[in-house]
C-alpha cells in the first residue's frame, strides 16, 4: 500500500524560526526586484538486479537551502547544505552583492494555488525493500523464460521524494512534495553469435504500485526484447537525404531537443535563439502546434508549482505554425514584460532556477501513419531514438535511430542500424507534412540537460512525416 505521509515544515523542521528566517530573507532582498529562500530535502534509492543478481543497492539523503537575489538582470546565489539562521546570514551577505546601487522595486510574487498533480507518497516506504528486491528478481527471471535468446538482463529501479519549501519576502511560502519514479529493463538477445541489446523505461509522479503492476512491466519486457530481437535482423543504413516518418511518442525527444529549447525566454532575451525575432511568424508548416504543459497530473515533466513558486500552466509556443509563445521563469518574464509561465526549474538547491521544459509536445493532427508509409517512396522509419547531440544556439542536431526501417514505394521493409537523423531544427519544423491522429506520451524516461543542470521532462508526438531529412548511415 502507497504511505502517505506529508513530511513536516522544512524550517521548522530544522530548528529555524520561520520568522528569524524571513527577517533575514527581507533584509537582503531589501532594494532588490525580486528573490526567494528555496530549501530542499530529499532521498533518493536505486536498486539494480544485474545478470541474475543484486548488483547494487543505494540510498542517498541531502538537504540544503538556496538563496537568490535579483537585481535587473544581475542574480546573485548563494546556498550550503546547512539549514541554520547563521547560515541564512551568510547567504544573504553574499547574494546580496548582486544589488550593488540598484533601486529595486519588489516584483508580485506567484499567484496562489489549489491544484495538487500528485499524492505526497514515499517511494521509498512502499514496497518494502525485500518486495522490490523479489519484484527485480521475477522481472529477470520472466525475461528469461519469455524467450530461450536472451542471454542478459538487466532492471533497475530508482525512487526518489523531494520535498521543497519556497519562502518570499512578503511572507508568501510555498511548499510541494514530489514523488518521481521509473522502472528500466534491459536485455540482450544472442543468435548465431550475434548479440544485440534493447531497454525500455517507465515513471512518473506517483508511487511504485502505479508503475510496477505485472501488466505493466511485463509489457517492458515484451517490448524490450521485441526491439533487441529487430535488430538482430538489421542491416546497415544507407545515406542520403529522404523523406523521414517519425512513431508517436518518444521520437518527440527529437523536436523537444532541436526546439524546445530555443522558446526558452532566458534565450530570447538575450538573442542567442534561432527563433529571436520571429514572435506572430510563421516558423513551421500549417497543423502544426506545439505546448509544453506542466500542469499534467502524474507525469514525469509535470510540478504543481515551479522552483519558484509559481503554479504550472498550459503555455502554447506554437499554434498552426505560428510562434505564439515562450517559457518564462520570474526574471525572464518580468524583464520581457511577459508573465511567468511556472517553467522557472532547478535541479536542486545548489542551482538557480532558470527557464526549463516541462512536459513538451506536439498536438495531435488528421493524418494517419499508415498513410505517411504509403505515401513515401523511399525513406526511413524511426520508431526509437537513443541519444542525441543538440547546438542550442542554432537548433543543429544529430540523433541515433535504435529501431529503425526502410520504407520503400511505400511499404516498411527491412530494419536498419547505425541511422542517424542530421539537420536542425527551424527547417526541421518547416518539413513537417504530415502530422498524424495517434499521439502519445513518452513512457516517463526524459532528463533535459541545460547549462550543467538536468531535470526530469516528459515528451510527447503523434506520428509525423517529415521531408528531405538528411540520414546518417552505415551501408557502404
Amino acid at each position: 500500500m502507497t504511505v502517505h505521509v506529508p513530511p513536516p515544515p522544512l524550517l521548522e523542521t530544522s530548528g529555524v524560526d520561520p520568522s528569524e528566517a524571513l527577517s533575514i530573507l527581507q533584509a537582503a532582498l531589501h532594494g532588490a526586484d525580486d528573490g526567494e529562500l528555496f530549501l530542499e530535502r530529499s532521498e533518493l534509492e536505486s536498486l539494480v538486479f544485474d545478470d541474475g543478481r543484486l548488483k547494487s543497492a543505494a540510498y542517498d539523503a541531502n538537504e540544503g537551502f538556496g538563496l537568490r537575489v535579483v537585481a535587473g538582470e544581475t542574480a546573485g546565489y548563494a546556498h550550503a547544505n546547512e539549514i541554520s539562521a547563521a547560515a541564512f546570514r551568510r547567504a544573504a551577505d553574499a547574494s546580496a552583492l548582486a544589488k550593488s546601487s540598484h533601486a529595486g522595486v519588489a516584483a508580485e510574487g506567484p499567484r496562489a494555488t489549489n491544484q495538487r498533480l500528485y499524492e505526497p507518497v514515499d517511494p521509498l516506504a512502499s514496497p518494502a525493500f525485500s518486495d522490490k528486491i523479489a519484484l527485480l528478481q521475477e522481472i529477470d527471471a520472466f525475461a528469461r523464460a519469455r524467450d530461450p535468446r536472451v542471454v542478459q538482463v538487466s532492471a533497475t529501479l530508482v525512487g526518489e521524494r523531494r520535498a521543497v519549501e519556497i519562502l518570499r519576502a512578503d511572507a508568501l511560502t510555498v511548499r510541494d512534495v514530489r514523488p518521481l519514479v521509473r522502472l528500466n529493463i534491459s536485455v540482450t538477445v544472442e543468435r548465431d553469435g550475434r548479440r544485440e541489446s534493447a531497454s525500455t523505461g517507465a515513471g512518473g509522479r506517483a508511487g511504485f504500485e502505479t508503475w510496477i503492476a505485472p501488466a505493466r512491466w511485463q509489457a517492458q519486457v515484451d517490448e524490450a526484447i521485441r526491439q533487441a530481437l529487430v535488430n538482430l535482423d538489421a542491416v546497415d543504413c544507407p545515406a542520403g537525404e529522404m523523406d523521414v516518418v517519425l512513431a508517436a511518442g518518444w521520437p518527440g525527444v527529437l523536436l523537444h531537443e532541436a526546439i524546445g529549447h530555443g522558446f526558452e525566454g532566458d534565450f530570447h532575451r538575450k538573442g542567442s535563439s534561432v527563433f529571436t525575432g520571429m514572435m506572430g511568424k510563421r516558423v513551421a508548416a500549417p497543423g502544426v502546434t506545439i505546448v509544453d504543459d506542466g500542469s499534467i497530473a502524474g507525469r514525469r515533466g509535470s510540478l504543481t508549482v515551479d522552483d519558484e513558486g509559481t503554479p504550472t500552466s498550459r503555455t502554447v509556443l506554437i499554434e498552426d505554425g505560428i510562434m505564439v509563445g515562450l517559457m518564462h521563469d520570474r526574471q525572464s518574464a518580468r524583464l520581457m514584460g511577459q508573465a511567468a509561465t511556472g517553467n522557472g526549474r532547478r535541479q536542486s538547491f545548489a542551482h538557480m532556477p532558470m527557464p526549463r521544459m516541462t512536459n513538451t509536445f506536439m498536438e495531435n493532427g488528421d493524418a494517419s501513419r499508415a498513410d505517411m508509409i504509403a505515401s513515401t517512396r523511399r525513406g526511413l522509419y524511426a520508431a526509437n531514438f537513443g541519444g542525441g547531440q543538440v547546438d542550442i544556439a542554432n537548433g543543429k542536431f544529430v540523433f541515433q535511430c535504435t529501431e529503425a526501417y526502410l520504407i520503400e514505394d511505400g511499404r516498411i521493409t527491412a530494419p536498419v542500424r547505425g541511422a542517424t537523423l542530421i539537420g536542425d531544427g527551424a527547417t526541421a519544423l518547416t518539413r513537417i507534412e504530415m502530422v498524424g491522429n495517434d499521439f502519445e506520451f513518452d513512457p516517463g524516461v526524459g532528463v533535459c540537460g541545460k547549462a550543467g543542470q538536468g531535470v526530469p521532462v516528459g515528451i510527447g508526438q503523434p506520428s509525423l512525416k517529415m521531408g528531405g531529412l538528411t540520414v546518417g548511415g552505415t551501408a557502404v
